[in-house]
């Protein structure tokens, strides 16, 4: 049996890590002042400009048809069966425009809300294409994608909560919107919502304790590890070097931008730890 993986963009997958596993990817859309684009045509250096000229940005999912057209395109490269993994619907309407999608399609389609976003889901859905292309069965890829979705925790900074409360995305870390500029929050993945980890006086103590927290959580485990940003690459790079030396299990490492889309709602300054047991 061949069964197709397909993600959203918010997976914040490298396009070679995609390719790689024959990953299929639907873009989220962009919407910047008046115009809207796929996210695969916004980069987050876009995005982080728009932000910085103070002009209006958002994020939509994709239309039900952008995702219909993605199933027929695996059916017609013969796949029998698709598992379709997307960004928590706590986020976005993603899933749900999946599963309006998978109604309307000729081919068995699996919609998994993924209760999570960027390499979070990244990992778990190249570990759902490494069962798919060894044969596996949905319920098999499935079960692969869930166990590491289980065993993935997502570690945030962020420079400012204000883009997260604008777009409606701040979830239980509502409470701190408010505290001095000093305190620079700590947030991680709850429940398929954003959630408060911890509140820390100044940036660069806030992004040692963020190292301090995926490493502890890394513990002795194997795992992979991933940081995401919005326009820091060299603290991105900095942050990863530490890591690598810190966590003795580290079995893969990605450095990557993340999703135009999380970049909309995460703001300039973002990095992102991902720890993801193998």
């Amino acid at each position: 049996m061949r069964v197709a993986v397909i993600t959203d963009s918010t997976a914040s997958l490298p396009p070679e890590l995609a390719r790689q596993w024959g990953i299929r990817v639907v873009p989220l859309r962009i919407r910047i002042g008046d115009h809207l684009d796929d996210e695969i045509r916004v980069p987050a250096a876009a995005v982080v400009a728009a932000m910085r000229a103070d002009r209006p940005v958002s994020t939509e999912p994709p239309e039900p048809a952008a995702l219909y057209w993605a199933y027929r395109a695996a059916a017609e490269d013969g796949a029998d069966a698709v598992v379709s993994v997307h960004i928590s619907s706590r986020q976005s309407k993603t899933a749900e425009h999946a599963r309006e999608a998978a109604a309307r399609v000729g081919l068995p389609v699996n919609v998994v809300d993924s209760r999570t976003m960027g390499m979070s889901l990244g990992y778990a859905v190249t570990a759902a294409a490494r069962v798919a292309g060894a044969g596996g069965s949905p319920g098999r890829i499935i079960d692969a994608l869930q166990r590491r979705l289980d065993g993935g925790s997502t570690f945030i900074y962020v420079e400012t909560l204000d883009h997260l409360r604008r777009g409606g995305r701040i979830g239980a870390a509502a409470h701190l919107v408010g505290t001095a500029l000093s305190v620079k929050p700590l947030l991680t993945m709850r429940d398929g919502q954003i959630a408060p980890l911890d509140r820390v006086i100044g940036g660069g103590r806030a992004k040692r304790r963020l190292a301090d927290i995926a490493t502890a959580a890394a513990g002795d485990r194997t795992v992979d590890v991933a940081v995401e940003h919005v326009g820091a690459p060299g603290q991105a790079a900095e942050l990863m070097a530490e890591l690598t030396e810190r966590i003795p299990g580290v079995r893969e490492r990605v450095v990557t931008d993340a999703s135009s889309a999380i970049a909309v709602h995460a703001g300039p300054g973002m990095l992102s730890v991902v720890v993801s047991q193998t």
